[in-house]
């Protein structure tokens, strides 16, 4: 066969050919709240990443805390503390210039995700902040979420990766340490050793 060179898709209809209709079921599991069902899974995840857009670009970050982190005000509402981080709040930029986001949440164990789409403000009252307090301490801000559409999706992406499997888990030594990526970003103008060093006790000390 001869080579005829990068082959492209364009339109909605040349792709549709290419994969088919989707499957009853696929379509069947999405619903535009958060269902009893679904609610068993947020209130289960330790862990979510959360997907936003704007027009300078897109971000996705982790989001993490003890399972339940992501409280269920109602169906269609969904509140995330915004704990301490590195301060480039990249995602809240992106959400005061473009509201829709989207969040995957994973549960340790769970072969099935869960996915949430909706659109996000982000909140200050000092009250609502109270209600996130961990270990004594707020968060800067609250992002509520308001639900459009929730679906689970199946298991096959993580059965692949075997994501869960403990004998597939690997040593972090065997990747370049955060210091030596910082020192060799930096053309060595950056004291990664130090950073390496000081890094257990400074993310355990500033978690919240």
């Amino acid at each position: 066969m001869s080579d005829q060179g990068p082959q492209r898709i364009t339109d909605p209809d040349t792709l549709t050919r290419l994969y088919g209709q989707p499957g009853g079921a696929s379509l069947l599991k999405e619903v535009d709240h958060v269902h009893p069902h679904y609610r068993a899974f947020i209130e289960a995840a330790p862990f979510a990443a959360l997907a936003t857009c704007s027009p300078e670009g897109l971000d996705v970050s982790p989001r993490g805390d003890p399972a339940g982190f992501v409280h269920i005000e109602d169906a269609k509402t969904l509140m995330i503390p915004d704990r301490r981080g590195n301060n480039r709040i990249d995602s809240l930029r992106n959400i005061l210039a473009d509201p829709r986001v989207a969040l995957l949440f994973l549960i340790p164990g769970v072969s099935e995700t869960l996915r949430v789409n909706g659109r996000a403000e982000i909140r200050v009252e000092p009250a609502l902040l109270e209600r996130f307090a961990m270990n004594g301490k707020l968060p800067r801000s609250v992002l509520v979420i308001h639900v459009e559409t929730v679906f689970f999706q199946c298991s096959r992406a993580v059965v692949r990766s075997g994501l869960w499997d403990a004998s597939r888990q690997m040593a972090r030594t065997r990747l370049p340490s955060t210091g030596t990526m910082l020192t060799d970003l930096s053309k060595g103008t950056f004291d990664g050793a130090t950073y390496d060093r000081e890094l257990q006790a400074r993310v355990k000390s500033t978690l919240y």
